[in-house]
């Protein structure tokens, strides 16, 4: 039998409502051509589907039992059609992310390559930003999500992490250093130094450490980039406090990778979104091949809730969290 899903439609319409005046009003429609269709749905099936009077709409038992049955069909189908839609998004369409600096000049374009060659026709537009920056485009749905570090006292936002990023020294070789395994924050205090300063965190975390050691930091050079910073070490100026991430997978041979203790630093890197916000199907697959693919299979996280993402939000605890 091939019934009309407009019939369905308005059908269903009067059965949810028991009033063709009701289901024609929310259809757009008069109430005779609502009225039409239902009785041409009543031809087809050659049954009578509502008791109509001057003043009640009321289902018949075969009314019922069609209602029922199409309510399911209509599910199903949104179902399908929603599938459909959902695949062709992945096949055409765009996605916006906002990156740390730090993250997307080392790790990102790796990972960018292998989502490429599952979604060749998706564009993207990478905005490489600092973490308050950062914040305000996830608020203004400027960007589908974040990748970044965890920020702290920000309760509108859901955090799921996906590594912990230790915070190393660069030292150039003149300073000593050359064999050292290790500095502790004292000894590093002792050194001229270089940080970015392009969040507040960074600021604060050195502070917290530095009472932590009972020391004062001896900056020489405050930058806005990484890029800048390792330069600038490498160039003999003084060491850098750097993000391992940010480390060149072929360091400058002029310079020492030493990890820092008493206390230790670190950073925890994840995807940040508004609370109930849900990705698109292609940018939750993008979620997935970060968490899957930036650390690497083995050392990932369980896996995160792609269409919400669900953490808290509390204070980073020691070690000392930079952003």
């Amino acid at each position: 039998m091939n019934i009309n899903l407009k019939l369905l439609h308005s059908f269903l319409l009067v059965a949810d409502h028991c009033s063709f005046r009701r289901a024609a009003e929310e259809s757009n429609r008069s109430q005779s051509a609502v009225s039409m269709q239902v009785r041409q749905l009543e031809l087809q099936l050659g049954v009578a589907l509502f008791h109509r009077t001057t003043r009640t709409v009321q289902l018949t038992r075969e009314g019922e039992i069609l209602r029922d049955t199409a309510r399911k069909a209509v599910r199903e189908l949104e179902t399908g059609l929603r599938k459909l839609k959902d695949m062709a998004d992945m096949q055409r369409g765009h996605l916006s992310l906002a990156c740390a600096p730090t993250i997307a000049s080392t790790r990102l374009p790796a990972i960018l390559t292998t989502f490429q060659q599952s979604f060749p026709s998706v564009t993207a537009d990478i905005r490489e930003i600092a973490s308050i920056e950062m914040l305000d485009a996830i608020r203004a749905h400027a960007v589908d999500f974040g990748l970044g570090p965890r920020v702290p006292n920000a309760p509108e936002f859901h955090f799921h992490p996906i590594m912990v990023d230790e915070i190393c020294a660069l030292i150039p070789r003149p300073m000593g250093f050359a064999t050292a395994r290790e500095i502790s924050f004292a000894e590093l205090a002792r050194l001229p130094l270089l940080v970015v300063t392009d969040s507040s965190a960074i600021q604060s975390v050195l502070d917290e450490a530095q009472q932590v050691a009972g020391v004062t930091l001896n900056i020489k050079y405050e930058v806005r980039q990484v890029q800048t910073q390792i330069a600038m070490a490498a160039a003999g100026l003084g060491a850098a406090i750097v993000p391992r991430i940010a480390v060149p997978a072929l360091p400058d041979p002029r310079l020492v990778v030493v990890p820092i203790v008493d206390p230790p630093l670190s950073r925890e890197i994840g995807i940040i979104t508004m609370k109930g916000q849900r990705l698109s199907p292609i940018a939750a697959r993008l979620v997935t091949m970060l968490q899957r693919l930036l650390t690497g299979a083995a050392n990932a996280p369980a896996h995160m809730d792609i269409a919400v993402a669900v953490t808290d939000n509390r204070p980073p605890s020691r070690p000392a969290m930079i952003q």
